[in-house]
């Protein structure tokens, strides 16, 4: 695992230049993992067959919908699809022959060049929740979301050791107006953070918006030759494409910047309650929205995308960390390495409504069946709660924390003659310990992860201390990340184009909340 240290940079000269040196905060920010473990699968090679030869039977006898969108219909007929109404029925062979030519892999570009990601492979580049209308901390309890609190979780993505990635809405900000928001939140992840970030899906002209800010922040003919986005583009399912995920998708992919094509599945209620069943279902959606994105643009990054729960028949609600959802996961995830394209999947998934045990189970649950599934690009790593409705602030630190978790078992087990210690053993011998061992001293401080959020003091001590439980200690910590936060540097000109855009466009238009 490579790391790349950020200090805060010191001021002044001499003197005080050494001391700001010395006081200033230090913070670590890990990779992307990179595996050395094998991916599980649950399906063999004939059920991959049959799912396929049923995928490709949806697309050429039942269809998909494009709705409200004449020019994509336009682009079907061009291609070979059989056209009725907003029906789209693919012929046999068409889609998957479409989307040979998005690539395998590509780089998502930082504007600090030591946090790209490359997304696809082996590697795995975890990123935050997305989408909540409310947040909650135990302070304030549950709320609407504003945009001081979507800079909070920003600062936070920023500071966090283990997640490589900004996000996109990792929360929705309501005291922003609808159509005005997109730019404040892009502006947030462009200047409190210099990791990678997400690009506005919510309407086209916000997808165009995205672009032109990251031509500001990147310069124009670096972001026409680079991916500096990757975005999320839901599929309605069942097997209907909506003109505004559509029109987002068409801008982005003519642009070159990466999109997830990802179905949003309910089990039960948006597919089938099986698991094989929704599974064809995921991959024909999949087939039809990336063979798009080729039709739009050739070479346009995508990643395949499966974002599936299933549904408790008695209540209605979404369940999460079920045997099911794994089931599909370890199979959407084979179905993409068959297409050679990036996985998106997975995440800190939860249906409870505190960041309680049920929040700890569900999560943990969710986010190593993503590890092992062979998953790329983990959305909603961390922060997610109550179904994904809220962002917990809490919460996004406990599940950052774990996030080190997952870098750790990554690396498989190494078996260089230190790892195999025996050195150690000889020293030791029968009867002994190893605490004083030179191997033990050597290797002391690496040997073992160790969460930064967890108490592992003596009860004495921990009762002494207030008997905090997780969720006290997690809510500390993220009052002790924001105060240290420190901003990462941008050069004033930069800035303050960023700021003129965004001031321009909002001033452009009057303010709609619907």
């Amino acid at each position: 695992m490579t790391e790349v240290q950020t200090r805060r940079p010191a001021r002044g000269g001499g003197g005080a230049a050494r001391r700001a040196e010395r006081g200033a905060v230090s913070f670590e920010t890990a990779q992307y993992i990179r595996r050395n473990i094998p991916n599980f699968e649950v399906l063999t090679e004939e059920a991959l067959e049959i799912i396929e030869t049923n995928a490709e039977t949806i697309l050429a006898e039942i269809g998909v919908n494009f709705v409200n969108n004449p020019a994509a219909l336009a682009l079907w007929r061009n291609a070979g699809a059989e056209i009725e109404g907003e029906r789209v029925r693919i012929p046999r062979g068409l889609a998957r022959q479409l989307c040979a030519t998005a690539p395998r892999e590509y780089t998502q570009h930082a504007r600090n060049p030591a946090r790209n990601v490359v997304v696809g492979g082996k590697n795995l580049v975890l990123a935050p929740v997305y989408g909540p209308p409310f947040v909650h901390d135990a302070k304030g309890g549950r709320r609407y979301a504003t945009m001081e609190d979507f800079r909070k979780f920003v600062k936070l993505g920023y500071m966090s050791k283990w997640l490589h990635h900004s996000g996109g809405t990792v929360c929705e900000p309501t005291d922003i107006p609808v159509n005005k928001r997109h730019l404040d939140m892009l502006h947030a992840h462009m200047t409190l953070s210099d990791k990678p970030f997400m690009g506005s899906v919510t309407e086209p002209s916000r997808a165009q918006d995205s672009v032109d800010m990251c031509e500001i922040l990147f310069g124009r003919d670096f972001v026409r030759d680079n991916t500096v986005m990757t975005s999320l583009i839901n599929i309605n399912s069942p097997m209907t494409f909506d003109d505004v995920m559509m029109g987002s998708l068409e801008v982005y992919a003519r642009n070159n910047q990466a999109c997830i094509i990802s179905p949003f599945i309910v089990g039960g209620a948006m597919a089938p309650v099986s698991v094989a069943g929704t599974l064809t279902q995921v991959l024909a959606e999949v087939l039809a929205g990336i063979a798009y994105s080729q039709l739009v643009r050739k070479g346009a990054p995508v990643i395949f995308g499966a974002f599936v729960t299933s549904i408790d028949m008695n209540s209605g609600a979404p369940t999460f960390g079920t045997p099911e959802a794994s089931h599909i996961t370890y199979g959407a995830g084979q179905l993409a390495r068959r297409m050679g394209l990036p996985y998106r999947s997975a995440g800190s998934f939860c249906g409870s409504k505190l960041p309680d045990a049920q929040a700890a189970y569900e999560t943990a649950n969710s986010l190593n069946m993503g590890l092992l599934s062979g998953v790329n690009f983990m959305l909603h790593a961390c922060g997610w709660l109550e179904g994904g409705l809220v962002s917990s602030f809490e919460k996004f630190v406990m599940d950052a924390d774990q996030l080190g978790a997952l870098h750790k078992f990554a690396e498989g087990v190494a078996m260089d003659e230190n790892a195999q210690a025996m050195g150690a053993i000889r020293e030791v011998g029968p009867s002994g310990h190893y605490l004083g061992c030179a191997h033990t001293q050597a290797n002391f401080k690496s040997a073992f992860w160790r969460s930064d959020v967890f108490d592992y003091k003596p009860y004495e001590t921990w009762h002494e201390e207030g008997a905090r439980d997780t969720m006290a200690l997690a809510g500390a910590k993220v009052d002790q990340i924001l105060a240290n936060y420190q901003q990462p540097a941008m050069d004033p000109a930069i800035a303050e184009a960023l700021t003129a855009f965004v001031t321009q466009k909002k001033e452009s238009m009057a303010d709609a909340f619907m």
